[in-house]
C-alpha cells in the first residue's frame, strides 16, 4: 500500500504553520514596499516641518535683539555684541558662524532678506562719508591705509591686531580706516585705544554700501540685494561684501587695501596702482592667478570700476573665490594693454611669498640644526623680497605661532606695541 499522501499534496493552497506560499508572497512585495516609501516621505515631512517650526521659534538669529556694545551697569562689552553678526564670517576666514539661518529650506529671497537685515542704513553708516572726511582731513595722512572687518567683533583678535600694527610699523604717519559696524563700537574703541594713545592715527567706521557705491555699476546690484532678490549663495555673504566693499573704497578714496590677515613688512610709498601674483606658470612665468589681499590704486582707477561692474555682473555666492581672486584675475586678464588701464602686477613675491598649502611651516619653531637654518633662510629671503606676508587666516586661524618660527619673528620685526605683540604671538 502506498502511504497517505499529505496534507502538502492534497491541499497545494494550504501552508505550513510560519509560511507563506510562494504566489501570495509575490502579491504582497509591492504592498509592503509602497508602505515602506509612504513611512519614510511622512518622516522626512515631519522632520522638514519640526526643523522648520524650531528655526522659527528658537533660533536667536530670525529676529536678532538690538545691538548693546555695553551693559550700562559695568561698562564691559555686552554678551550679545556679536548676536546681530553671527551671520557673517571672518573677511578672511570665510568660515560660517554657527546658528546661521541660510540652509537649503529657505527660498532664495529669504536668505537674502535674512543676511540684508544684518547691514541696516544706522545713524553712524549714515554720516560714513562726513567721519570719513574729518578723519582722512583732520589728520592730513601720508598714506591712507583701508581694512574691512565685517564679522563679529569678538573674531577680531590678536592676530588681526597685529596686522594693523604692522601697518604703523611701516607707515607712522598712515591713517588707517576699518570699515566696519562692530569695531565701530564702544567695545570696538577699546580694542584700538592703545593705537590712539601712542599717537596712531585709526579709526573704525560703519560703512554705508548705499554712499560707497553711488555712481558705479555695483549700486543697482546691491539694491535688488537688499530687496530679496538676490541669491546670496552658500559662501558667507560677508566674505562676497567684503570683495565688494574694498574695491569701492579705493575706488572712491584712493590709498592702500590690506587684508587683516597680512603682516606689512615694509612702506609701500614707492607703489601705485599694483596689484600682486598668487600664482605664475612656471615656465613662463606670466602670472596664472591674481589676489585682492593687498591693492594700491588711486582714487577713481578704472580697474576698480570693472572689479565692481564684474562683480555685479556675474555674482554667483556658491563659488568660493569667484568674486574675488578669480574675479580680479578675469578682469585684469580682460583689459591687459588697454589704453587708459595702467596698473603693475606684482610677482608673489610681493605679497604672497608662500603659499596657502606651505603657509604651516612659518609658524612652526624649528626641531634642529638644519631646520633653524632653513627658517633664517626663508625670513631672510622675505624681508628682502616681499612687501607683505599673507597668512591665508582660513587654513592657518588654528596654528599656534611658536616661538623661534618665521612668524614669530617677522611679528618681532615690526611691532610698535612690543609687548603687546609678544603675548599676541604666544597666544596666536
Amino acid at each position: 500500500m502506498h502511504p497517505p499522501a499529505s496534507n502538502s499534496t492534497r491541499m497545494p493552497w494550504r501552508w505550513r504553520r510560519g509560511h507563506l506560499p510562494l504566489p501570495l508572497r509575490l502579491l504582497l512585495l509591492p504592498f509592503l514596499f509602497s508602505l515602506l516609501f509612504f513611512l519614510v516621505v511622512q518622516s522626512n515631512r515631519l522632520a522638514i516641518i519640526h526643523r522648520r517650526h524650531h528655526s522659527r521659534s528658537s533660533s536667536p538669529l530670525v529676529n536678532p535683539p538690538p545691538l548693546r556694545p555695553f551693559q550700562p551697569e559695568s561698562g564691559l562689552p555686552s554678551h550679545d555684541v556679536h548676536q546681530r553678526f553671527c551671520l557673517y564670517a571672518a573677511s578672511a576666514g570665510g568660515r560660517r558662524q554657527p546658528g546661521s539661518p541660510v540652509s537649503a529650506h529657505t527660498s532664495k529671497k529669504q536668505r537674502s532678506m535674512a543676511l540684508m537685515r544684518e547691514l541696516p542704513r544706522s545713524a553712524r553708516s549714515r554720516r560714513f562719508s562726513e567721519r570719513a572726511a574729518d578723519f582722512f582731513t583732520g589728520h592730513q595722512c601720508r598714506d591712507r591705509f583701508f581694512m574691512v572687518w565685517l564679522a563679529p567683533l569678538r573674531g577680531f583678535g590678536r592676530r588681526e591686531l597685529f596686522a594693523v600694527e604692522s601697518v604703523f610699523h611701516s607707515h607712522p604717519n598712515a591713517c588707517l580706516l576699518i570699515a566696519s559696524v562692530t569695531i565701530d563700537s564702544g567695545a570696538g574703541a577699546l580694542l584700538l585705544k592703545p593705537f590712539v594713545d601712542r599717537g596712531f592715527r585709526v579709526r573704525a567706521l560703519a560703512p554705508d554700501f548705499t554712499y560707497l557705491l553711488s555712481a558705479t555699476p555695483a549700486a543697482i546690484w546691491f539694491r535688488r540685494l537688499q530687496r530679496g532678490e538676490i541669491d546670496p549663495g552658500d559662501i558667507s555673504l560677508g566674505q562676497n561684501l567684503s570683495n565688494l566693499l574694498r574695491h569701492a573704497l579705493l575706488y572712491k578714496y584712493g590709498g592702500a587695501y590690506v587684508d587683516t590677515d597680512v603682516i606689512v613688512l615694509r612702506s609701500f610709498t614707492a607703489l601705485r596702482n599694483a596689484i600682486g601674483a598668487q600664482a605664475v606658470d612656471a615656465g613662463t612665468q606670466n602670472w596664472t592667478r591674481l589676489n585682492n589681499a593687498v591693492m594700491v590704486f588711486d582714487r577713481e582707477h578704472p580697474l576698480l570700476y570693472d572689479f565692481m561692474k564684474e562683480f555685479a555682473r556675474s555674482f554667483d555666492g556658491r563659488k568660493w573665490g569667484h568674486n574675488g581672486p578669480y574675479l580680479v584675475s578675469r578682469v585684469a586678464t580682460r583689459v591687459a594693454g588697454r589704453a587708459g588701464y595702467n596698473f603693475s602686477v606684482l610677482p608673489p613675491a610681493a605679497f604672497y611669498p608662500v603659499g596657502w598649502i606651505k603657509i604651516e611651516k612659518l609658524f612652526t619653531r624649528p626641531q634642529d640644526r638644519n631646520q633653524s637654518r632653513l627658517a633664517s633662510e626663508n625670513l631672510d629671503w622675505i624681508q628682502r623680497r616681499s612687501y607683505a606676508v599673507h597668512l591665508w587666516n582660513r587654513k592657518s586661524s588654528g596654528f599656534k605661532v611658536e616661538e623661534g618660527s618665521v612668524i614669530s619673528r617677522l611679528m618681532a620685526a615690526c611691532c610698535v606695541l612690543c609687548n603687546f605683540s609678544a603675548s599676541a604671538a604666544k597666544a596666536a
